[in-house]
């Protein structure tokens, strides 16, 4: 079943019918990438409505539902709810703008239904990936790896943040990726205790750290990782603070299993890092699914009590982060198995000097 006849088999959950027009799920669902477009959902049939600029390509590879040259686009989408008899329509409440839901109540003749429950279906589905998605997303994460690969040999004294996100850019998007992850993280020295600092002018100097994360996109999947490197000889302290979060990441990377909430696998590499004296110094959650959006479900946070579901991806990236001297985070990212999981991220970790 592909996730669009899954889609059709539970949206009478939600309403008789759904309409979705976000760039995301309305690619997840079609496979098709495209600036503009609505896909109308029934139990029995999807429809996607594009209009004159995107018509030939979606002919062309949209398979799952009736493709639909867009005229008027409210009568049609009235068309077709007459057509199957819908009384009300959901539409996705997570992305869905005020304008939209505010023509939709005024020209669809149906009721429009905006609460969460559409968007929790499409998040169930999405969480759980296929195995052609995780050969798209390992595809993605081995452009990324030669991409770090490649830095261990660019990286020295003397280059600047902003030269080693832009060198690392330029390798993973010459190399295979359709697009980046998102806004590659690379800093050095006392910045990297900044999480999500942004590349600057700082030179690297001998002694230091340098971090980045960062991933590429294949097909619209994404991947993510971060490496933490040093240049030079690290300090005993440097040394240490390493360890300590290459050990949390090793222990979560043993208890990951599908059935666990995500909240128990960010505390067992939370205690480990609190016990060695760093619990306040590492502030955001251990871990966040991955698939066409860089951050979706599951999560593995102190707060939230997701579950991780039989071939979910999660990331795993503990942290130590010491204000103003200098940052560690490892990150590797995972498909959950019934009994453990199978780690996609293949770049080494154990600390690299250069």
């Amino acid at each position: 079943m592909t996730d669009l006849e899954k889609l059709c088999s539970r949206v009478t959950e939600a309403a008789d019918c759904a309409v979705i027009t976000d760039d995301v799920n309305r690619r997840y669902f079609t496979t098709m990438k495209s600036s503009a477009g609505t896909l109308v959902v029934f139990p029995e049939k999807a429809y996607f409505i594009i209009d004159f600029r995107y018509i030939e390509k979606a002919k062309k590879t949209v398979t799952a539902c009736e493709v639909i040259l867009q005229d008027k686009l409210y009568e049609q989408i009235n068309s077709l709810i007459e057509k199957h008899g819908a009384k009300t329509v959901s539409v996705d409440a997570g992305t869905c703008t005020l304008s939209e839901l505010i023509a939709y109540q005024q020209k669809l003749n149906a009721e429009v239904i905006a609460d969460t429950k559409l968007a929790e279906i499409i998040r169930e589905i999405r969480t759980v990936k296929s195995q052609e998605q995780i050969e798209k997303i390992i595809k993605a994460q081995r452009i990324a790896e030669k991409g770090f690969a490649h830095m261990l040999d660019f990286i020295r004294v003397g280059r600047t943040e902003k030269e080693i996100q832009l060198e690392l850019d330029y390798y993973m998007l010459k190399n295979g990726a359709e697009a980046l992850s998102f806004d590659t993280i690379a800093l050095s020295g006392s910045n990297t205790s900044l999480p999500h600092g942004v590349p600057s002018d700082k030179k690297v100097e001998s002694g230091e750290f340098v971090l980045m994360d960062f991933g590429a996109t294949y097909d619209g999947w994404h991947s993510d990782m971060t490496r933490t490197v040093c240049v030079g000889k690290p300090s005993d302290k440097m040394k240490s603070v390493y360890e300590t979060v290459l050990t949390a990441q090793l222990s979560a990377l043993d208890a990951v299993k599908a059935g666990m909430p995500g909240k128990a696998l960010d505390k067992i590499a939370r205690d480990i890092i609190t016990k060695a004296g760093y619990g306040d110094n590492f502030g955001h959650s251990l871990g966040h699914g991955v698939g066409v959006e860089i951050h979706e479900s599951p999560y593995a946070s102190p707060s939230r009590e997701d579950i991780l579901p039989e071939n979910s991806i999660v990331t795993v990236e503990p942290g130590i982060y010491l204000e103003g001297k200098f940052g560690v985070r490892i990150e590797d990212f995972v498909v959950v198995t019934e009994n453990g999981c199978i780690n996609m991220t293949k770049a080494p970790k154990e600390l690299i000097c250069l």
